[in-house]
């Protein structure tokens, strides 16, 4: 019998992994798992590059993955050359009328067909969309203080059905369209959370650039009840940029959304890790336990 070298023992390894994986394909043969992708990894061309093989190999699995994304800074790099001064309220950009059209434009060409070309490239069959499209996500004005940023208050979910039973990926720039024709740009988180509840969604996975929700020791919570979540913004725990994913948390699960979890995209395979193994990647997020 030869020696098993080090080269047999890491494909064996990666056998066991694939049968170690079997129950979970299994559970998700089928599901509807909505990726809100941003942050280091869209900035990233070997992050870029895993994320959508794991998109791909998702779909060619039998799940039916929609990606909403991103491009803050894309988008600030747009306006800065065309010296357009960008305000921010409570975290929110101002969004007037030159604006929303560099957002447009920005997440609906640029970003959004760079992700479409990324899946595609690993086999998977992507198109890019925008919220505009076939009124996917029709707004209300936030707040007129911030311009041009919206609200989702319409969906259309049965598009995004007919494209999953085509074995289509869609790829989503979070632009929505106002009852009166109005351009409305959407915070991403916002819109993937409206998106995966009106799809009614088994998982809404939020990628962002730290490990998870920590608690006061700074340690990563792996589980959560929405009650807990709403808890810790009083004392703290929860504060900053984690406090709007917490809130698009908590809308999704109140929409219908069997769970979310928020992990980090920055983690190679971070959304197998999660959905594929005991490990999972990140925080989960989901009433009961």
């Amino acid at each position: 019998m030869k020696p098993q070298t080090a080269m047999n023992r890491d494909w064996i390894a990666t056998a066991r992994t694939l049968s170690e994986a079997l129950p979970y394909l299994q559970r998700y043969d089928g599901a509807t798992v909505v990726i809100k992708f941003g942050g280091h990894a869209m900035v990233d061309e070997t992050a870029m590059d895993s994320f959508a093989r794991d998109i791909a190999l998702m779909s060619q699995d039998g799940m039916n993955p929609v990606v909403v994304h991103g491009g803050g800074p894309m988008i600030n790099d747009l306006l800065g050359k065309l010296e357009i001064k960008s305000e921010f309220v409570d975290g929110k950009r101002v969004t007037d009328a030159a604006t929303v059209e560099v957002v447009e434009m920005v997440l609906s060409g640029q970003v959004n067909k760079r992700i479409v070309q990324a899946i595609n490239a690993q086999g998977g069959k992507a198109v890019g969309l925008s919220g505009k499209d076939a009124n996917l996500m029709i707004c209300t004005q936030t707040d007129p203080a911030l311009g041009y940023v919206g609200t989702p208050s319409q969906m259309n979910p049965a598009f995004l059905q007919s494209l999953a039973a085509a074995d289509t990926i869609p790829v989503i720039a979070p632009i929505g369209a106002g009852a009166n024709g109005e351009t409305f740009n959407v915070n991403g988180d916002t819109a993937a959370g409206a998106i995966a509840a009106s799809l009614k969604a088994d998982r809404l996975l939020l990628l962002t650039d730290v490990t998870g929700v920590k608690d006061a020791s700074g340690a990563v919570v792996t589980e959560l009840t929405p009650d807990q979540i709403r808890q810790m913004p009083a004392d703290g725990t929860i504060a900053g940029g984690m406090i709007p994913k917490t809130e698009t948390a908590l809308a999704a699960i109140d929409g219908g959304v069997r769970a979310v979890v928020i992990l980090d995209g920055r983690a190679p395979n971070a959304c197998l890790l999660e959905l594929f193994t005991d490990h999972g990647a990140g925080s989960l997020i989901r009433a009961g336990r």
